[in-house]
């Protein structure tokens, strides 16, 4: 394990005490132009959370035209799908289309038929366009929030639209600790630190990290004739966060504070039966959804896909991470782009390794369907060169694209004649990014059952689009008759683990990254923590994300005990470091040797 630690070695030095909390009050600061605004325009802002995840998507979404652009194409899309569809099936004949030799536009399109649209259709039509109308409500609003927010980066961060693009989000934090000395944003504290800031925009995310991390919200289920596999699909984060944080009855009575009855032992067992019978409501209201919902899927899936199959048939032979190996891997107090950044880097090596696994029976068969599939593709296409008139043959177009998406499918299956066998190396390099691995796994990275359990992580994209497809009809059931068993362990972690941050309001105590009450003595905390195995965060969940995000905010002061630890750590890495270089200038000095013995050698032979 300790191999996996020490690749952190650029930690600079951070001071043993915790940042002090400063009753608020109005100073003046003079920071670099900041205080030339006045000061005031943005003190003491209502929701701070809200506030800050807007600036830190404002940044990386690129601007008030990019988000602005992007949002009024969704509703294009979403009206297009629907008049589209709806034209499909209601004006079209398909009876004249497939079976006429020469039909017509005049015969194949028609228009009677709205005139008598069935009950059905007429209320997918109806709840699409209230649905449209609150989505237009919504972009109304988040219009003026954006003007704000622009507003806020050019006349208090100074920074400019042009300008956006090449600025790090570690230049925006650094100007909103500035700026919260002259404008007080957060009237509880004179400073802000970056803990805070991130304590603000992930509260949440923090939450359920933690909450998957401790098992209380397990992301894989035992499906029948399937067995145990991981399901996070976009619709159950949605109802996870509706049921937790926002939603009418959460646990949250506004973005940072936990309701009081959830801190009193005694309310457990009431607190736990009506949070059980919520989830089970929710789960029948999307059982009730569920047909509507599964045919926007549907259609919104057809529409993104169709394209894409046609130009890169292979596609969904690719892989992705999924909802759940994007869980599984995240820091504590991690951006969304800090760990896409990392999980990018691991993309190769982990394709590597999925590629390693490929059935020799099924790349047998694969190789000669493509030969089959080439050869009659290749005779098609040079008859198609010499004579135009054989494209108008019956059938032969669709022939020829069959053939084509054979090909293509076929060598998915076929393995790359340089690749080695080291499964071992490989899940090394991925976890030199993605930093997480089970212990069960060391060792074994050549084994299927490895395999079986990386593949939930690293998934074919098309089982996301099926997981994705099949959610509206698996969600209900996941909630009425899994989730909703688990909701005396959802009060005891939101008792147990919810802690009051001066400034910053109730979080996750596990994103405090205190080694002290989260610690594994395990990962180089022994003497450091006191956690029981119950506080204890698992995979070491708690030290890397400690160190993690000391790397990326050097400047942040960590607890006495949190400083302790990174200073262990970069013991360790020096003297690991130390080691290799002794090793390798002792290896250096044997191979110069043996080159010097063989040289001699041939000399003597000649």
């Amino acid at each position: 394990m300790a191999g996996f630690r020490t690749q952190y070695t650029r930690l600079n030095s951070n001071s043993d005490d915790p940042e002090e909390d400063l009753p608020p009050q109005d100073i003046d600061i003079g920071t670099r132009g900041f205080e030339e605004v006045e000061k005031g325009s943005w003190n003491h802002i209502e929701n701070l959370d809200e506030f800050f995840i807007r600036i830190y998507e404002y940044h990386r979404n690129n601007g008030f035209v990019c988000i602005l652009l992007k949002e009024v194409f969704e509703l294009i899309q979403f009206v297009f799908v629907v008049l589209f569809s709806s034209f499909l099936v209601l004006c079209v004949n398909y009876d004249i289309l497939f079976h006429h030799k020469n039909p017509s536009f005049s015969n194949v399109v028609y228009f009677h038929k709205i005139e008598h649209m069935e009950p059905a259709i007429v209320a997918c039509l109806i709840l699409a366009f209230i649905f449209w109308l609150i989505r237009v409500a919504r972009i109304v609003i988040h219009f003026f929030k954006l003007l704000e927010i622009r507003a806020f980066y050019k006349d208090a961060l100074k920074v400019s639209e042009s300008e956006l693009t090449n600025l790090q989000w570690q230049d925006v934090q650094k100007r909103l600790i500035e700026v919260q000395k002259v404008h007080q944003m957060c009237v509880h504290k004179e400073e802000l630190s970056e803990l805070d800031i991130h304590h603000r925009i992930l509260r949440w995310k923090n939450y359920l990290l933690a909450m998957q991390n401790k098992s209380v919200i397990s992301c894989t289920y035992n499906f029948p004739f399937v067995g145990e596999r991981a399901f996070l699909t976009e619709g159950m984060k949605y109802n996870l966060k509706m049921i937790l944080f926002w939603g009418p009855g959460s646990p949250f009575q506004n973005n940072w504070k936990l309701r009081d009855e959830f801190r009193n032992p005694a309310n457990r067992f009431s607190l736990a039966s009506r949070l059980a019978r919520r989830i089970f409501w929710i789960g029948i209201a999307n059982f009730i959804l569920s047909p509507f919902i599964f045919i926007w899927v549907i259609l919104y899936s057809f529409f993104t896909y169709a394209e894409m199959v046609k130009r890169e048939p292979d596609a969904f032979g690719a892989r992705k991470w999924s909802s759940y190996g994007r869980l599984f891997f995240r820091h504590f107090n991690e951006l969304d782009h800090e760990l896409q950044t990392r999980l990018s880097k691991a993309y190769e090596p982990a394709s590597k390794y999925m590629n390693l696994f490929v059935s020799p029976f099924l790349a047998i068969i694969a190789k000669n369907m493509a030969f089959f599939a080439g050869a009659l593709f290749a005779i098609l296409t040079i008859f198609t060169v010499l004579d135009k008139d054989v494209l108008l043959a019956e059938h032969v177009l669709t022939v020829i694209a069959v053939l084509g998406l054979i090909i293509r499918g076929c060598y998915i299956f076929v393995p790359d004649e340089n690749t080695v066998w080291d499964p071992e190396q490989l899940l090394k390099q991925i976890v030199s990014h993605t930093h997480y691995i089970p212990d069960s796994w060391r060792g074994k990275a050549h084994t299927s059952e490895v395999r079986q359990k990386f593949s939930q992580v690293f998934q074919y994209k098309a089982e996301y689009v099926l997981q994705e497809l099949l959610s509206p009809i698996v969600t209900p059931f996941l909630l009425c008759f899994h989730l909703r068993y688990k909701s005396l362990d959802i009060v005891d972690f939101f008792r147990n683990f919810t802690v009051d941050v001066v400034g910053v309001g109730d979080v996750c105590s596990f994103a405090q990254m205190d080694v002290k009450r989260h610690g594994n003595p395990e990962w180089l905390t022994q003497g450091l923590t006191e956690a029981t195995q119950y506080e204890q965060a698992e995979h070491g969940k708690t030290e890397l994300s400690l160190v993690q995000f000391s790397i990326r905010n050097p400047t942040w002061k960590p607890t006495e005990k949190g400083a302790q630890f990174i200073s262990t750590i970069r013991e360790n890495a020096v003297q690991r470091r130390s080691e290799l270089e002794l090793k390798k200038s002792n290896v250096g000095r044997q191979l110069t040797s043996r080159l010097q013995d063989q040289a001699v050698f041939k000399l003597y032979l000649i």
